[in-house]
């Protein structure tokens, strides 16, 4: 099964254009979770240039990711963002993901795993213990303050 993956380049114009956009984004949770096809959503600020924001989606299907970007609920809160003048440039770009792999080293036993796993079960792939000790990877969860959003929250 192909995945799709659309990524978002976010220059917003100042600080006060990302603290509003914040508010906005707060709230996208609520409504991707709902889309069908979504699978999951990270967004983090650029280590060297705090201006550049990147995320990036995964969906089941091209169709999905069309229909969010269709979705009233995104359109509002992008058309928000150009007048309210919050974003510089906006940088998009969708690939297909034909394959994953999840490639792990236990830091106990030094057991190294190199296993194909489907993404719309990324996080009870990654909650797996390794296999020979029993060593418990650590993983990142879904907060209400995370900019990361699961639809497999484990």
């Amino acid at each position: 099964m192909a995945i799709y993956q659309s990524m978002q380049r976010v220059r917003f114009s100042s600080p006060d254009g990302y603290e509003k956009f914040k508010v906005v984004f707060a709230d996208v949770r609520n409504h991707l979770k709902k889309m069908p096809g979504f699978l999951h959503l990270t967004w983090w600020i650029h280590p060297n240039d705090p201006q550049w924001h990147n995320e990036i989606s995964f969906w089941s299907s091209r169709e999905s990711l069309k229909d969010w970007h269709m979705n009233d609920y995104h359109k509002h809160a992008k058309a928000w963002a150009v007048r309210s003048g919050a974003i510089m440039e906006d940088i998009i770009t969708n690939f297909e993901l034909m394959s994953t792999r999840l490639l792990r080293i236990c830091p106990t036993c030094g057991n190294a795993q190199d296993l194909p796993y489907d993404l719309a079960h990324e996080q009870q792939a990654l909650a797996v213990p390794c296999p020979l000790c029993n060593f418990h990877f650590p993983v990142m969860g879904e907060m209400a303050d995370s900019s990361a959003v699961f639809k497999d929250s484990v």
